[in-house]
């Protein structure tokens, strides 16, 4: 019964959620390409970007919270596959830029004109399609998650040490990438992006084209979620997050299950990086940064774990904070305010902020007195 008032609570979460997702695909499009920018409300082209950068955030923090929240999998690594999508995009962002680089080179990027490289090498073939490397951002992170999942679930690898490990490996991504005989730009990574398809990725329209798609990608990540916890798959997930030996002990097989989510989620944050890179206009060693996956879950734990709608959340409350901060006189303290919101979260509001919202709205019990009153009527 608690279960049941639980997912009709967050079912009735996720539909706001969705119906202001719908809105912003409407009024912000139309707020940009319909308004004069003396309007009042006018929403800058800049704006756009940045809110289409918070959606992709946002995409990484739901799929964290489906493996972390409803699985257990604490991943301290998750920052990894959104990377790796990332860097697919910009492998096929680099290849349409021809030779309109700097260098005029049709075939290399002007990295690799730069450090003498002789010809393309074998793993940028096919990035000049966009639906090949659309496939390759899922793929690339889908098969990285799949080999360590495997590696670590089938040696019942859990709890800190996994998240010590997955940290480990993005560590090791990022020091792979910084390289510059690793043929991925090195520690400038790859930017000076042109076109997309054919449009000029500066373009007004491409910029509002970029968002819609993540606002459709978020949408479409939350049903997924949605429907793989709801499903008897999502509720042996919660089984094994909350006793896995006994999960085990009735026939399941637990790794095989975390494999799935796992591979899942990493593909799921692949394809957000994937819309991320065009719009920052670039994709750096950087993400990989171990930081950065570390602040995923701390997005996740500010918004609410368990609740899909609460990673979402957490995502935009901490980044519009972060902006907020770093753009002025504060920026020196933003990593100390970080810190202690999360300290906060952890102390006042463990559920998070959805949590600490689905409380206030939660009946309250009735009073020890009332209760017996009741209980003496006929």
């Amino acid at each position: 019964m608690i279960t049941q008032r639980l997912f009709a609570r967050y079912d009735r979460a996720g539909a706001i959620f969705l119906g202001l997702l719908t809105a912003a695909l409407v009024l912000v499009p139309i707020l940009n390409l319909a308004t004069p920018p003396d309007f009042a409300l006018h929403v800058p082209t800049h704006v756009v970007s940045l809110i289409g950068k918070y959606l992709c955030y946002a995409i990484l923090a739901m799929t964290l919270d489906l493996v972390w929240g409803y699985c257990g999998i604490l991943s301290l690594g998750h920052g990894a596959f959104f990377a790796l999508g990332g860097y697919a995009m910009g492998m096929y962002l680099m290849r349409q830029i021809g030779p309109r680089g700097v260098y005029g080179n049709p075939i290399l990027p002007d990295f690799m004109v730069f450090l003498n490289w002789k010809e393309l090498p074998w793993f940028w073939y096919g990035f000049d399609w966009f639906a090949f490397a659309i496939m390759m951002a899922a793929l690339a992170p889908g098969l990285l998650a799949f080999v360590f999942g495997w590696l670590a679930f089938r040696s019942r690898v859990t709890g800190v040490y996994l998240s010590i490990i997955t940290q480990a490996m993005t560590y090791a991504l990022l020091l792979a990438f910084f390289r510059n005989d690793m043929g991925f730009g090195g520690n400038n990574g790859l930017t000076d992006f042109k076109d997309i398809l054919g449009f000029n990725v500066q373009a007004q329209g491409t910029r509002v084209a970029l968002y819609m798609l993540s606002v459709a990608l978020l949408a479409t990540t939350y049903l997924i979620g949605r429907y793989v916890v709801t499903s008897t798959f999502g509720k042996v997930l919660v089984a094994i997050r909350d006793a896995e030996s006994r999960t085990r002990f009735i026939g399941y097989r637990a790794g095989r299950y975390k494999l799935v989510v796992f591979t899942l989620s990493a593909m799921l944050a692949g394809l957000a990086g994937a819309l991320y890179t065009p719009q920052v206009g670039i994709i750096n060693p950087s993400e990989f940064a171990p930081a950065n996956s570390i602040e995923a879950v701390i997005w996740v734990a500010v918004g609410g774990r368990g609740t899909l709608v609460g990673g979402a959340l957490g995502a935009f409350v901490v980044n519009f904070f972060k902006s907020v901060f770093t753009t002025g006189a504060l920026a020196p303290y933003w990593l100390f305010a970080l810190g202690g919101l999360f300290v906060f979260v952890t102390l006042a509001l463990p559920q998070g902020i959805l949590g600490a919202l689905s409380k206030l709205r939660a009946p309250k019990p009735p009073a020890p007195d009332e209760l017996q009153a009741t209980e003496a009527r006929p």
